[in-house]
């Protein structure tokens, strides 16, 4: 991710990880553990917690470039804050500071920077890696969200399931997932959409599915939800806009460039069961035919 992103805190630790003394690296994978809620303690319960004396605690805050503990800890304090906002919070908060021109040149801006910043923070061969994870015959897909996100889940299940077989859309009904995870077979993908305010349904899921060996990936917001720590492969989107919800255009975007990097893959036999597909169609009758 380049400096001009948006980080976390949890990004410029892995980004000076290297950097850390022993001592320091103890400290950060506490920290890392139960992100960023591990961070909200006094520094002298973090260092207990971590086995580590209080001043090392100093020196690695420095060390990632706050001017000392106190500004580390506003800035965790700040991320919580984000991710747990609801929809009238994040209303105020850019209403207070909404420019003079009209909503959808407003939108047009915060979505282009969503954009050009999410882009940025995602590894091609990451996106390549999941294409052909997708596009695996071998593999069983799943796809699951939350209570907005389950419309993305949805979109992208309705497109595998005609370009591929094996493609099942999980319910919202958490109480079936077990289900779900006893008929899965280790190397299945779980593909997850959870954006803040995340939900623990979704986090107790991917860590069950990741126990059995699933190949889990995540689409999550800049913050990052709690079920991505049990992904083997992370999307990061930005999702801020001048609006009381979140933006789901530029996951949207990932996505559908996913779908065209997987169909493409495959596509003599995608072609075919599209062809099939439209067969079945035209005996439904389902779609309105130039007279």
């Amino acid at each position: 991710m380049s400096d001009t992103s948006p980080r976390t805190v949890a990004d410029v630790i892995h980004a000076n990880f290297g950097g850390l003394t022993r001592a320091e690296r103890m400290l950060a994978d506490r920290i890392l553990e139960n992100y960023p809620v591990s961070g909200l303690g006094s520094i002298t319960a973090i260092a207990e917690q971590a086995g580590v004396s209080t001043p090392t605690v100093a020196r690695m805050v420095q060390k990632l470039g706050y001017k000392g503990y106190p500004e580390f800890q506003a800035h965790l304090h700040h991320e919580l804050e984000e991710t747990l906002s609801n929809p009238i919070a994040k209303h105020d908060r850019w209403a207070a500071n909404a420019p003079d021109t009209h909503i959808l040149n407003r939108f047009a801006d915060a979505i282009m920077s969503n954009l050009r910043q999410s882009l940025t923070g995602i590894d091609t061969a990451t996106f390549d890696k999941v294409a052909a994870l997708l596009a695996d015959r071998d593999r069983s897909l799943y796809f699951v969200g939350g209570r907005i996100t389950g419309a993305i889940a949805e979109y992208l299940f309705t497109h595998m399931q005609v370009i591929r077989p094996r493609a099942t859309l999980m319910t919202s009904n958490s109480s079936s997932w077990p289900q779900y995870v006893l008929n899965m077979a280790k190397g299945d993908v779980l593909v997850i959409f959870d954006i803040r305010r995340y939900e623990e349904e979704l986090v107790r899921l991917a860590r069950a599915a990741a126990e059995s060996g699933i190949e889990i990936v995540v689409f999550t917001d800049q913050w990052a939800s709690p079920a991505a720590k049990h992904a083997s492969h992370v999307f990061r989107i930005q999702i801020e806009a001048p609006s009381a919800w979140d933006s789901s255009v530029v996951i949207l975007f990932v996505v559908e460039a996913l779908i065209e990097a997987v169909q493409n893959d495959s596509w003599d036999e995608t072609r075919e069961r599209i062809n099939t597909l439209e067969s079945l169609f035209e005996q439904s009758r389902l779609f309105r035919k130039a007279r």
